[in-house]
């Protein structure tokens, strides 16, 4: 447990490197930080059948991190998490996630003695990673963004939804909603039952409180809704890939409803100052392709963007 620099939050951080390494060098540090939904150290580091995506880097040679955001996974939640969620706005908004992650990464760096690391990014995590990136240059060496969100096609012609301080839901919903897009036959193919299981006990388990409720569900904060509202749905930008200047590794799911290849092309098409930039959409994958049976393509494909 890490302080954010606020009264009261502490936030989770998990590092795995090769047992016996003893140097540290920027090119092989990386720190992941997660979407709206789903913490990281219940997603980025979920062993299945034997290992994990943190596992898979760290077992490449990396000194690997994760930072679950304040009201997700082990970190601490906010006092109006403790409150109905109606009586309160919306906690958490991406500017308090960019703090976070500024934490963790002022962590990393001083408990290495390092002055830049690797940057990886989950969805709205891409935007936290994104927005960092572009505001602190020399910090971030390598930047991936895994289905980065964009401006919508359209603003929204109705009143925008009432939304209270987080949100509550049940893995069967998270499944629905983060599979959406995948043929409705394909999706137990894609995401087997097993598989379904462990994903759906690590993240209930990161909630006591909403586990014990009937049904089971996690509570998450809702910022990200209010800024996706205010920001994307609206027209605006809710952060400027032209300021980022790190070599630029994009991947996006085939079947990813949630954040479609059109918008992950869309930042990728604004990221004029980067000194490098990459693109790889991933067949037969949805929002949440790194737990499902396509995963090691994933894998494959940043670690190679990495090891350069």
């Amino acid at each position: 447990m890490i302080d954010s620099g606020d009264p009261g939050i502490q936030l989770f951080i998990r590092n795995k490197h090769p047992a016996g390494m003893t140097r540290f060098r920027s090119e092989t540090t990386l720190l992941y930080v997660h979407g709206a939904t789903q913490a990281a150290s219940s997603t980025f580091d979920l062993d299945l059948e034997g290992f994990s995506w943190m596992d898979y880097i760290a077992l490449g040679g990396y000194d690997v991190y994760l930072v679950d955001l304040r009201g997700y996974g082990r970190s601490r939640r906010p006092a109006e998490m403790g409150r109905p969620a109606a009586e309160n706005p919306p906690i958490v908004r991406t500017d308090v996630a960019v703090r976070d992650l500024e934490a963790a990464v002022n962590h990393v760096l001083a408990r290495r003695g390092l002055s830049s690391l690797d940057l990886m990014g989950w969805s709205w995590g891409s935007a936290i990673a994104g927005r960092y990136a572009g505001q602190h240059k020399d910090k971030v060496r390598r930047l991936v963004l895994y289905a980065p969100d964009w401006i919508r096609e359209a603003a929204p012609t109705s009143a925008p939804a009432s939304l209270g301080a987080y949100r509550s839901w049940s893995m069967d919903e998270a499944r629905t909603s983060l599979q959406s897009g995948a043929p409705p036959d394909r999706k137990d193919e894609l995401l087997p039952p097993e598989r379904f299981a462990a994903w759906s006990a690590a993240e209930l388990a990161t909630d006591p409180e909403g586990a014990g409720q009937t049904p089971p569900v996690v509570r998450t904060p809702n910022g990200i809704f209010a800024d996706s509202q205010d920001y994307w749905m609206s027209g605006k930008a809710l952060w400027e890939p032209s300021e980022v200047i790190a070599p630029t590794f994009i991947a996006v799911g085939e079947w990813d409803a949630i954040t479609p290849p059109a918008r992950a092309q869309a930042v990728f098409s604004k990221l004029a100052s980067a000194r490098e930039k990459r693109f790889v959409q991933i067949g037969e994958g949805t929002h949440i392709v790194f737990l499902e049976k396509n995963r090691l393509q994933l894998f494959r494909e940043v670690q190679a963007f990495l090891d350069e």
